[in-house]
């Protein structure tokens, strides 16, 4: 490490510092049509409860209003499952029901996660007219072949319809892009982000495809029907995502988010920020300076439990080892960073400390480096950031 970095100066560029008291709400729509094979999210593919469960989101928003401790509320999120099977009146009762219990800034964002299935113009219409102001559609790649072996309801000829439409009525939208899928070159994954690019769409979340426990992906990868995911190749499609997007003018602010200015995600962004956020809906998190709770993972206990005006819930109280890690974690994986001055100021000397000795190897390889007192992933170093994030944790809870 450059002896000249001084790791102790009084200096901050992170945001976290600036901090408004506004919070989110994420709501749980947990149904799909049917089940994608990578996906290890709580969903059911039987609709037969939904209309018992929504009023059951509702009285939960009803239940918790205090939990906020009266903070405004700038995002409501409807994520999944696939919220897009909600009819906009389903919608409009559950963002009532946050208006009715919450004090909400002027102009919040409201995003939809929707599959292109579920877009047909008739839909997108309705929706435009609903509180819902920003779309983020899971389109994950425009080839048959991978649709088709992740289980994608819709086939590549509605995901372009649905963006082109999607287009004429909403002016803040996000399209979700999946690498690493097996069988995918290169060039076809320059070819799904040049056919993203050429919708002028101005936000991008893309992840790696993930081979999680207990799903139909891993079960076919084990038996030999699919191939594993090649990690070195997911690592170059990720690079050459990075410099798609950033020919393309849009800003690298999280690992898995590209934004164009005024497009970032105010919903994500506050969760990396560590903005506080409430979880409405079976198996849905939430979030505060030093608490994390979440719903059981099952909607018929959630109903059972909901209905007898008692939470779901179990709660964990974050020790400031929890919390210094939190930090870390979240802050390696944007543009803004982890704040020495933060950490000094949050959970003492010792920390930083700690953190200049452990992040040492990391700056010699050209994988993290400082900047006005911030700690940065450099480009080589964001696909490795949870890895390195990880090495960076505080494990002595003492």
């Amino acid at each position: 490490m450059d002896k000249n970095i001084n790791f102790h100066k009084e200096e901050s560029s992170s945001p976290l510092e600036r901090l408004g008291e506004a919070s989110g709400i994420y709501i749980h729509i947990p149904f799909c049509k049917q089940a994608c094979y990578y996906c290890d999210f709580h969903f059911s593919t039987s609709l037969k409860k939904k209309e018992e469960l929504i009023s059951c989101l509702v009285k939960e928003i009803e239940i918790r209003k205090e939990e906020l401790n009266q903070s405004k509320i700038e995002t409501i999120y409807f994520g999944g499952g696939t919220p897009s099977l909600l009819s906009t009146k389903e919608i409009e009762m559950l963002v009532n029901a946050v208006y009715q219990n919450h004090t909400v800034v002027e102009h919040p964002e409201i995003t939809l996660e929707a599959n292109p299935d579920d877009l047909s113009e008739e839909k997108i219409i309705e929706l435009s007219k609903s509180p819902i102001n920003r779309l983020s559609i899971g389109v994950q790649s425009f080839f048959e072949k991978d649709l088709k072996l992740m289980n994608r309801a819709h086939n590549a000829t509605e995901a372009k319809k649905c963006l082109q439409t999607a287009n004429q009525y909403f002016n803040n939208i996000s399209v979700d892009l999946i690498y690493g899928i097996p069988d995918c070159t290169n060039e076809q994954w320059q070819e799904n982000i040049a056919t993203v690019l050429g919708f002028n769409i101005p936000h991008i979340s893309s992840y790696a495809l993930t081979v999680e426990e207990k799903t139909p992906l891993a079960s076919f990868i084990k038996k030999g029907i699919i191939k594993n995911v090649d990690d070195e190749k997911a690592q170059e499609q990720f690079n050459i995502l990075i410099d798609e997007l950033e020919k393309a003018n849009f800003v690298h602010y999280e690992t898995s988010n590209f934004g164009k200015e005024s497009f970032f995600s105010k919903n994500n962004s506050a969760y990396w920020l560590g903005k506080p956020y409430l979880g409405i809906g079976p198996s849905a998190h939430s979030f505060s300076s030093n608490q994390r709770s979440w719903n059981v993972r099952n909607n018929s206990k959630y109903i059972k439990t909901i209905q007898q005006n008692q939470l779901p819930i179990e709660r964990e109280i974050l020790s400031k080892t929890d919390r210094y890690n939190e930090y870390i974690m979240t802050g390696l994986r944007t543009i803004w960073g982890v704040s020495l001055a933060k950490i000094k100021n949050d959970f003492g000397v010792q920390f930083v400390d700690y953190l200049e000795n452990q992040s040492k190897k990391y700056i010699q390889q050209e994988l993290l480096y400082l900047e006005n007192q911030t700690l940065k992933t450099t480009k080589k170093g964001k696909f490795l950031s949870d890895g390195i994030a990880a090495d960076l944790f505080m494990l002595n809870l003492n």
